[in-house]
């Protein structure tokens, strides 16, 4: 079965083919950051638009590159939720026309269970059972993973999640938007221990997280330093801010793993590309005899392909996953418990 995926939550047009057989076979992504950079964030109305005048295009670059027609295309997955209402609608609207046209099913898709999947395609995807680390910029989350839509959540953020902190915290220090890899190239040239902030909910007992106040401490740092900030103090603060974040990541993760008696580590989400965290995960891990698996780095940010691929585990699992009525909404706001089976 060959399904073509469609990912448009946000901010990044992702489109994909996913051959049930061959595995993946095509993935093109445009992202809007340059268009956004101006405004200091993600400008809902403006993202709709151009999700509008990309996918068309997108579709055509993957077809021509995994040598296909729409009409070789079996089933189309589309991101219905979470994320902003305009765009999830245009993905949305899109799958159910050109699967109108083509006579074929539509299989809506939750974009979390896709980032938690996204690990499973690369070439040494890791097995089940797992720990998993979901980390982007809006949610923040562990969770026991069975088997396929077998999820169970061990610990969640109660307010910031971790990419929305590197986002505001960017901002405060007067780095350009996404505030994730502006932060964390900033912080290389940081000097450690300069400034004390926070690791909020370390030693809550639970695995639950909170940046919100990690998110405070840096702005208290900021207004004392009145308007007079060099580059030096802004490196050392984010290597602070760094530091701080990928502490309460490894110690959460860690104690999740040894919860749950199980040794696979999984991390997924846009955060999961950062250079600090990977290399605290992984040596922490070596330390403990655990394992740690990413996605592709071209995978940890939103894409069609982890959509592709978790439109057809809903197919495989279950057949009547499968719409042909193409009357569809979005879920803006979605629990990731809606999908799980257990």
């Amino acid at each position: 079965m060959l399904v073509l995926g469609i990912e448009s939550s946000c901010d990044e047009t992702g489109l994909a083919l996913y051959d049930t057989e061959a595995g993946l076979l095509s993935h093109a992504l445009h992202s809007q950051i340059a268009m956004h950079q101006e405004y200091g964030g993600v400008v809902p109305e403006l993202a709709s638009r151009d999700h509008i005048r990309r996918a068309l295009p997108l579709l055509d670059q993957v077809l021509l590159e995994a040598a296909k027609t729409r009409q070789d295309i079996d089933a189309i997955a589309y991101t219905q939720g979470p994320g902003l209402a305009g765009a999830l609608l245009v993905g949305a609207s899109l799958a159910n026309a050109l699967a109108f046209a083509l006579d074929i099913p539509v299989v809506p898709v939750h974009h979390l269970e896709g980032h938690l999947l996204s690990p499973l395609l690369s070439a040494d995807p890791p097995a089940f059972p797992f720990v998993a680390l979901l980390v982007s910029g809006g949610h923040t989350q562990l969770m026991e993973v069975d088997g396929f839509a077998h999820y169970r959540i061990l610990g969640e953020t109660l307010d910031d999640a971790a990419g929305e902190a590197f986002d505001k915290t960017a901002k405060l220090l007067g780095l350009s938007y996404p505030g994730g890899p502006a932060i964390s190239r900033m912080a290389e040239f940081g000097i450690p221990g300069q400034y004390k902030l926070p690791r909020p909910m370390l030693h809550s007992g639970n695995l639950d997280f909170s940046f919100s106040g990690l998110k405070t401490a840096v702005l208290t740092q900021v207004r004392n330093a009145g308007t007079n900030i060099c580059d030096q103090y802004k490196a050392d603060l984010a290597r602070a801010f760094v530091d701080a974040i990928v502490e309460v990541l490894v110690a959460k993760s860690l104690a999740a793993l040894k919860q749950t008696h199980l040794k696979t580590l999984v991390v997924a989400g846009g955060v999961g590309a950062n250079s600090q965290l990977r290399e605290a995960l992984n040596s922490a891990a070596r330390q403990r005899g655990y394992r740690v698996h990413y996605p592709e780095l071209a995978f940890c940010t939103d894409n069609g392909a982890m959509i592709a691929f978790a439109g057809a585990m809903r197919l495989k699992h279950w057949p009547q996953t499968a719409d042909t009525r193409y009357e569809y909404t979005v879920r803006p706001r979605w629990d990731l418990a809606d999908v799980m089976l257990t």
